[in-house]
């Protein structure tokens, strides 16, 4: 009686089944719906009290449990060693297996008590074993060789089914892959800002890679450091700070060997980068990606999946690709920022020539009531005064139009050499000199003015008025950062046969985005400022051989340093 029925099973529902089945290819199904479909017809042919397909894999070589029908709840999902159980001995081995009594079977793994009969076929793609078919039963012996036959046949028609859904599911995937990169090169080839491009290739990476992070570090190449430039997750751009030596991690394998690297298990790996990350989020897997021009790193792109995976050929592939458009975008952008500076210089160079050419008028036009002044102030014979203050002041005010005179003469006469303008002087000097010139200012913007170490003998062989001039514009711009007052440090030290002065203001300090550039021509952060105090001042000093530094400034205040050789004559 159980043969006639399992003869009429195979010639009547089995046929129906495997014709189904073989249906699923045509129609617009996802993976899972068409796997949940071939179970059903599969508990129909074999009365089956539950089925389930397992799905290798690869990258944690075991079998998890894809779609199941009758089996408890708790079994989705669940996670099965290659090669344990009926199930993970038939994928390990890519043999069926038929068994009538669980009881009596080794490799028998229990996920549901109900089970005392269990059979299971492989699935395979291109050859290789992928997953397996399971069918149970509550009887014991309710299957046997043939009933294992039909269901290697039915596997095999499942496996072709799923080998073409899944092709058509990849070919899409590339398909919009290969579209998302030429919308990406189309829009980050216009991008004309360097960190824009960045963040760019970063954030779709993430999406064409399917990851938890991804992140791109930039090479410093004189310090020999990767610094991280932007990180992305699926919320967007994320505020992180990372600074490393490529020797220290992994991703200095990339960088140097010009290669992509990637590892599975991050923890193991002994990463030096991202280690709070790493740990909190569970990053395991890991995709560098070096970005190189003409054979010069740039930088690196990095995708970070929170479980055990192997980036296949493709993944790679893409991220290959993201990085070569990364690396010609961030080239066009540094090129497009060159040009952008050189015709910024242009500009400026017109605007210092139309000034200079003013200037120089401006020069001739005072320079003779400038002279009227000096005589009538002579004729006026004010030396002798009871007052020190008057007295002192008197002599400042004939050593200035002595100075306007000289500013007037050499504009006018721009490109001589002023050698014969300089003197040995004391340092001290100079500082008290110019101390005395904006004393009123100080009293007025309520500034005290505290000193440290004051040189006593040591000299400089300088012009006495321009260096006066650089300090006076370092002065009067700490008085202005302090409208409700403060104090104004100055200190000198001698090092290394140069005498150093400090400014220090208690000011709010310089925007950051303007201290690298402060010494330019024509930048102010003033209203009202031309932008040319501090460029005069620099080129002052470079003039005597010295130098004009910004040392620090924040919150608390800005320091300034001026540096001059000694004279040792």
């Amino acid at each position: 009686m159980q043969e006639n029925t399992i003869s009429k099973r195979q010639e009547g529902g089995a046929i129906d089944a495997l014709y189904r089945i073989s249906t699923l290819s045509g129609k617009r199904l996802n993976s899972v719906r068409a796997l949940e479909k071939i179970l059903d017809e599969v508990m129909q042919v074999f009365s089956a009290n539950s089925v389930s397909i397992s799905l290798l894999n690869a990258s944690s070589d075991t079998l998890f449990i894809e779609v199941q029908c009758g089996l408890p709840e708790k079994t989705r999902g669940f996670e099965l060693p290659l090669g344990v159980g009926i199930t993970g001995w038939v994928a390990a081995h890519g043999e069926p297996l038929l068994c009538q009594d669980v009881e009596q079977e080794e490799k028998y793994f229990q996920l549901d008590e109900r089970v005392s009969a269990e059979m299971a076929a492989p699935l395979t793609e291109g050859g290789r074993t992928v997953g397996a078919l399971n069918v149970d039963s509550c009887e014991v012996g309710a299957f046997d060789e043939e009933d294992l036959r039909l269901l290697v046949l039915i596997a095999n028609e499942a496996s072709r089914v799923l080998e073409n859904m899944w092709m058509i599911q990849q070919l899409r995937k590339k398909a919009d892959q290969l579209q998302s990169l030429v919308l990406l090169s189309q829009d980050i080839s216009g991008t004309r800002k360097f960190d824009e491009v960045l963040h760019t290739i970063s954030r779709e990476g993430l999406l064409l890679l399917s990851c938890r992070l991804s992140a791109f570090f930039l090479y410093d190449e004189k310090q020999d450091l990767l610094h991280l430039q932007c990180l992305h997750d699926e919320k967007g751009l994320r505020n992180y700070e990372e600074t490393l030596k490529p020797g220290d991690s992994l991703l200095g394998t990339a960088l140097r060997g010009h290669r992509q690297v990637q590892t599975r298990d991050l923890l193991r790996t002994e990463e030096h980068h991202f280690m709070d990350l790493i740990r909190s989020e569970n990053l395991t897997s890991m995709l560098v990606t070096p970005v190189i021009f003409e054979d010069a790193p740039i930088g690196l792109l990095v995708h970070y999946i929170d479980s055990p995976h192997r980036f296949h050929d493709d993944e790679q592939m893409i991220a290959r690709a993201l990085a070569d458009l990364g690396a010609i975008a961030i080239e066009n952008a540094r090129l497009y920022g060159r040009v952008f500076d050189s015709e910024e210089s242009m500009r400026k160079s017109e605007r210092l020539t139309t000034l200079g050419t003013l200037a120089a008028e401006i020069a001739h036009e005072i320079r003779n009531p400038l002279m009227v002044v000096r005589l009538l102030f002579d004729s006026l014979k004010l030396e002798e005064q009871e007052d020190e203050h008057k007295g002192k002041d008197l002599l400042v005010i004939r050593e200035k139009l002595n100075h306007l005179e000289q500013i007037a003469g050499r504009i006018l006469e721009f490109g001589k050499s002023r050698e014969s303008f300089r003197k040995n002087v004391r340092v001290r000097e100079i500082l008290e000199d110019a101390a005395v010139l904006v004393r009123l200012k100080l009293e007025q913007s309520q500034v005290s003015l505290q000193w440290g170490n004051l040189l006593n003998t040591e000299e400089v062989f300088v012009d006495k008025g321009q260096i006066q001039q650089v300090l006076l514009n370092l002065m009067l711009n700490a008085i202005e950062v302090m409208p409700s007052g403060g104090e104004l440090f100055i200190d000198s030290e001698i090092k290394d046969g140069r005498a150093n002065i400090y400014l220090r203001d208690q000011g709010t300090g310089i925007p950051e985005d303007l201290r690298e550039r402060i010494f330019e021509s024509f930048l102010t952060g003033k209203t009202g400022g031309t932008g040319l105090g501090l460029t005069i001042s620099k080129r002052i000093m470079r003039a005597h051989d010295g130098d004009l530094e910004l040392i620090e400034s924040g919150p608390q205040g800005t320091t300034f340093r001026i540096s001059l050789p000694l004279n040792t004559g």
